[in-house]
């Protein structure tokens, strides 16, 4: 298959950045890249253009940074209590899952996707935990959450 080197013009998810010099095939380039004008072929005079592309992409790089920063300072204060259902011996019905977390965050005003959000595994029991958001690459954010019970830990009398 015949190959060609583009310039992207945006950034485009699992190939680069505005200002990235790649090289795909020249169907995707012809059929997707060049309509939507994500890219545009490379030659002298777009040569000129990287040089402003890249400029652009370092100013949105450094904001995005500044906004994770600002949102990371704001998570790590923030503490989060979610209510279960418990059975006996305070036994979790089910378990708590990143959808949980991110429910609660929202509630609070945190608009974070389930990507932002380190591996996660569902928790089953009551206690102090730690997520750990991923925010920006070089920017990540821990939040303190707790599970507890929503109705009275009765105990087993055996």
């Amino acid at each position: 298959m015949a190959t060609t080197e583009i310039l992207l013009v945006d950034k485009v998810d699992n190939l680069g950045a505005e200002g990235d010099i790649v090289k795909v095939k020249a169907g995707y380039a012809r059929n997707w890249l060049l309509p939507r004008k994500k890219a545009v072929s490379l030659n002298h005079s777009n040569k000129k253009r990287m040089e402003s592309l890249m400029r652009a992409r370092a100013h949105r790089e450094a904001d995005e940074q500044s906004q994770a920063e600002e949102i990371a300072v704001k998570l790590r204060k923030t503490r989060v209590a979610i209510a279960v259902k418990t059975g006996a011996g305070g036994k979790l019905f089910g378990s708590v899952t990143s959808a949980q977390l991110l429910a609660k965050l929202e509630e609070q005003g945190f608009h974070l996707d389930k990507r932002h959000l380190a591996p996660f595994r569902p928790v089953k029991e009551l206690g102090k935990l730690t997520a750990t958001f991923i925010l920006h690459p070089e920017v990540q954010a821990d939040v303190e959450f707790e599970i507890v019970s929503e109705n009275p830990i009765e105990v087993d009398e055996e």
